[in-house]
């Protein structure tokens, strides 16, 4: 392991996802300290960029979900530093992270995705936009994560309240169009793309407390999907990924429609990495243990900056 030199593992960081974050990273840190890197873990939000600076760690690993880690921020000041990292670049990463342009990129590239409109105030959440997505929507800031501000709206009420809501994490707020049927992912490896997962739950969708705290979600991998549109699926998370520049490795969300017609949602760079993550159930089902896949993103790190 004496070829990767000294790594720097980011994780933590000061967005909404910071608890999502620290466990990811001690996840990731600890796989590489088992496998014998020299890994070191690094937080900046207790400890300053000049920090990261004059420390000189050969490559970095990041494990920063959200605003500041995963929003092409970071990456640009790691390039700025001369520091190879993990992942998706600048560009790839703040196009990814920013729902609302991701959505005009799918249409415009002819990926299928739900129809959507873009608000910017709670005024602007009225009976008739309601109508015109057909009744029921899903509510979204355009910069969060981990299903972060979203919530479920039927009614004018609800509509006012999830828009007011979502406001209080970004200006832009998404509203979509509501999917109802199966909730699949798709993680991307490198040029592999990963099997598919299904993700169930009780909840009225895979919310946060359904992806971190509860114990009813349950994860069918690989999905229970005949082959042929397993590979549709597939094919779409590989045109969303490459749509929106991303690279290395990540995860593309998707609904399945009560017709079996896939819908892309969003694109994940920095996706959750603890050993229950979706990314790492994905990979163990293509026969890589939790320590292979991290050992893999990591040697990205030597193709992307060679």
């Amino acid at each position: 392991m004496s070829r990767f030199g000294r790594v720097a593992v980011l994780f933590g960081g000061s967005s909404a996802e910071r608890e999502v974050s620290l466990r990811s990273g001690q996840a990731v840190l600890q796989a590489l300290l088992q496998s014998g890197v020299d890994a070191y873990g690094f937080d900046p939000k207790t400890q300053p960029l000049a920090e990261l600076a004059a420390e000189k760690p050969d490559r970095v690993f990041i494990v920063l979900h959200g605003r500041g880690g995963e929003d092409g921020s970071m990456q640009g000041a790691l390039q700025l530093l001369g520091l190879p990292y993990t992942g998706s670049k600048v560009l790839g990463s703040a196009l990814a992270m920013d729902k609302v342009r991701c959505k005009w990129l799918f249409r415009a590239q002819g990926i299928a995705t739900a129809d959507f409109r873009v608000l910017h105030t709670a005024s602007q959440a009225t009976p008739a936009l309601l109508a015109e997505l057909g009744g029921k929507v899903m509510v979204k800031p355009s910069c969060e994560g981990s299903s972060i501000g979203m919530s479920v709206a039927d009614s004018d009420a609800s509509l006012q309240a999830a828009v007011t809501e979502a406001l209080r994490y970004d200006s832009n707020v998404l509203v979509e169009r509501w999917i109802q049927g199966r909730e699949l992912t798709v993680a991307v490896l490198g040029e592999q793309v990963l099997p598919v997962i299904e993700m169930r739950t009780p909840h009225s969708f895979y919310d946060y407390n359904a992806k971190y705290q509860a114990s009813t979600t349950q994860y069918l991998c690989p999905a229970p999907i005949d082959a042929a549109l397993t590979e549709q699926v597939q094919q779409l998370a590989w045109q969303a990924f490459d749509a929106v520049g991303a690279s290395g490795w990540g995860r593309v969300d998707f609904m399945l429609d009560q017709q079996g017609n896939p819908y892309v949602l969003e694109v994940n760079t920095v996706p959750g990495m603890t050993e229950k993550s979706l990314v790492p159930m994905a990979a163990k089902a293509a026969g890589l243990s939790f320590q292979q896949l991290v050992l893999e993103v990591l040697a990205q790190t030597e193709q992307a900056n060679a």
